[in-house]
């Protein structure tokens, strides 16, 4: 009997030791949380910038650095916070899910309104990564009398490593193709707010200060429960300040914002918010596009297209009976299935997806040319324009003379080569990169009213291509025997300008892109 408070104290003992190592865990795992929601706020900014303001690879850098910098003064700032640590911790994390977690609708919302969109989204960037910064200092010192310091620097940033890591491979793979940018802030700012009100239920030094935080913990988890609840009408509400007409469809693939709206007069199909075409016009482009190059080659039976995932470059080409496979390759999947299944949409391009001459490829172009072994007597090259890096590479020396090996004896290949009045370096910047692979190129141009003066380039690696124009298909509605004679001139103000190659470790194509489209919106 003697004995027994004894062992009923090594018990209780025990049980004290088995309560704390829990708890150095559970802040442990708020390490792994607090590092994946840090890291996908990272990201979700820079995608963010990267599908409203372009260039990619300029966002992308800009952003990280200033997350990066305000990290470090987060951290700077973490040693002035004294008193209950853990209480500010538990703050700091229910003001990063708020300000984390409304990053992405605030900013859509605002960019059609404010006149200064950089100044906001460099703003909220910065204020996220200073929180940021705060957690895992603060966490270190909480945690510093409670685990060994060699012990707790390993574990710390093994957990913030971990996290990262998984939230550079849900981004893409799951969390933007399954829920959107919007949904995805505001599920991840949920997750920062759980981990405040894990803390304050789990330690019991929380309690002088409990009710509060939790009743402030809350009123944040619904405010993030009634944004993701409500993230269509959100998107709906941004979409509609930023285009004019309804917006019919709209969804985010881990490519590309594909948007579609409508009007009484024309459908239009937007990408990342650039206007790809308009049903009332895109038949000049596409006609445009198709028909020199098979009239270059009339005797042409295989036809790769690279891009066009519309279907509407393909349409054109059914024209020809005498095809007999066609291949298109489009990185997007959800673009291409789009066009296969939506009846507006395979109305404008006559279901041409679904012939049973096409064969849809979703692949990278660049990798995929660079792997095929087949030749082509025709290439149609429908790219997006030049705006960042992952789509210069594909205008570039090393990507065209991928594409040469491609081409049968007396091939012929086109390339849209954005406007040579608006962009006239960019335009010509491509005619020259094709004429460094040994291209004979034939430039021209047509008139499109969504657009304007807009180029293309016919090539051959034999002699310069002369479409004969004989054969001409008789339901164009643009395209005729005298149409090719008009394209080819050029008047001084679109005429050939001297330029450098666009070469993968240069891009000097997207810099004159982002240079002429700049000068031209001013």
């Amino acid at each position: 009997m003697v004995d027994q408070p004894t062992q009923s104290g090594s018990g209780r003992g025990g049980s004290i030791a088995e309560q704390e190592s829990s708890r150095q865990w559970l802040l442990l795992l708020s390490v792994f949380v607090i590092a994946t929601c840090g890291l996908i706020y990272e990201l979700i900014a820079g995608t963010l910038a990267s599908y409203l303001l372009g260039d990619s690879v300029t966002q992308f850098s800009t952003i990280i650095g200033t997350y990066l910098f305000a990290m470090g003064v987060g951290s700077w700032l973490s040693n002035r916070l004294d008193g209950n640590l853990l209480r500010w911790f538990v703050r700091i994390e229910i003001l990063v899910g708020l300000v984390g977690g409304f990053s992405a609708p605030l900013l859509f919302v605002l960019f059609e309104y404010v006149v200064s969109f950089r100044v906001v989204l460099y703003t909220l960037v910065g204020l996220t990564g200073v929180l940021v910064g705060l957690e895992i200092p603060l966490l270190m010192r909480i945690l510093e009398h409670r685990v060994a310091f060699r012990d707790l620097v390993s574990r710390v940033f093994t957990f913030d490593y971990i996290g990262a890591l998984l939230a550079s491979l849900i981004f893409p793979l799951v969390l933007v193709p399954m829920l959107g940018l919007v949904r995805t802030s505001l599920l991840f700012g949920l997750l920062n707010v759980g981990v405040a009100v894990w803390l304050l239920l789990r330690f019991p030094e929380t309690r002088p200060f409990r009710r509060g935080l939790l009743s402030a913990a809350g009123l944040a988890a619904l405010a993030l429960l009634a944004g993701f609840a409500g993230a269509e009408r959100i998107m709906s509400f941004a979409e509609a300040a930023t285009y004019q007409s309804s917006v019919i469809y709209s969804k985010s693939t881990p490519y590309q914002r594909i948007v579609l709206t409508r009007n009484a007069r024309d459908l239009r199909l937007f990408l990342n918010g650039n206007l790809q075409f308009s049903s009332a016009d895109e038949y000049r482009y596409h006609e445009a596009l198709v028909h020199p190059a098979m009239q270059a080659n009339p005797m042409a039976t295989r036809v790769l297209v690279l891009g066009g995932g519309d279907g509407l470059a393909v349409r054109e080409l059914l024209r020809y009976p005498q095809l007999t496979n066609i291949k298109l390759v489009d990185l997007d999947p959800g673009m291409t299935r789009l066009f296969q299944e939506n009846t507006l949409l395979t109305s404008l391009n006559k279901r041409s997806l679904l012939s049973p001459k096409v064969q849809v490829i979703n692949a990278d172009a660049y990798g995929w040319v660079r792997a095929d072994t087949a030749r082509y007597d025709v290439v149609i090259v429908d790219f997006p324009d030049p705006s960042n890096y992952s789509i210069g590479k594909l205008y570039s020396t090393a990507f065209y003379r991928e594409l040469a090996r491609r081409l049968a004896p007396g091939g012929v290949v086109v390339v849209q080569s954005t406007s040579p009045f608006l962009a006239r370096r960019s335009f010509w910047c491509v005619v020259h990169t094709m004429q460094a692979e040994g291209f004979q190129t034939l430039p021209y141009h047509v008139y499109v009213p969504s657009f304007g003066e807009w180029g293309f380039v016919l090539a051959s690696l034999t002699d310069t291509p002369r479409p004969r124009t004989r054969n001409v298909p008789a339901d164009l509605r643009f395209f005729d025997a005298n149409s090719l004679r008009r394209l080819r001139d050029f008047p001084p103000d679109m005429a050939d300008v001297p330029t450098d190659l666009n070469k993968l470790n240069n891009q000097a194509l997207v810099q004159y892109f982002e240079e002429d489209w700049g000068d031209a919106g001013q």
